[in-house]
């Protein structure tokens, strides 16, 4: 069965990340979760990552953008990604976990 364009981004996000060992899941919401939680959430180096996946010029809803604001109003790190950046993943979780006010340099 071939992939959804989503479906190729997704996969190549998780790539990098399991060739890295960093820690993540996809989130299953049916039901009993709540909606608009982003395709992909984990924690990188004390830094939880929320990552939203899309395909071409596809934007994320707005539930799924309070989701994302919500979550770094609390601290964590959220990002959209798509076939023009899905290989940018680790570069991207660096830049996070530099900025994060726990780690990051104090000057």
């Amino acid at each position: 069965m071939a992939l959804t364009p989503e479906a190729k981004v997704k996969k190549r996000v998780v790539k990098q990340l399991k060739d890295k060992g960093i820690y993540y899941f996809y989130p299953v919401t049916g039901g009993f979760g709540g909606s608009g939680v982003p395709d992909i959430v984990g924690c990188y180096e004390g830094v939880f990552f929320a990552i939203e996946c899309k395909a071409g010029k596809n934007k994320p809803t707005a539930l799924q953008e309070a989701n994302m604001s919500q979550i770094r109003q609390n601290g964590g790190a959220t990002w959209v990604v798509n076939e023009d950046n899905a290989d940018d993943v680790l570069d991207v979780l660096a830049a996070a976990f530099k900025k994060h006010e726990r780690f990051g340099d104090a000057s």
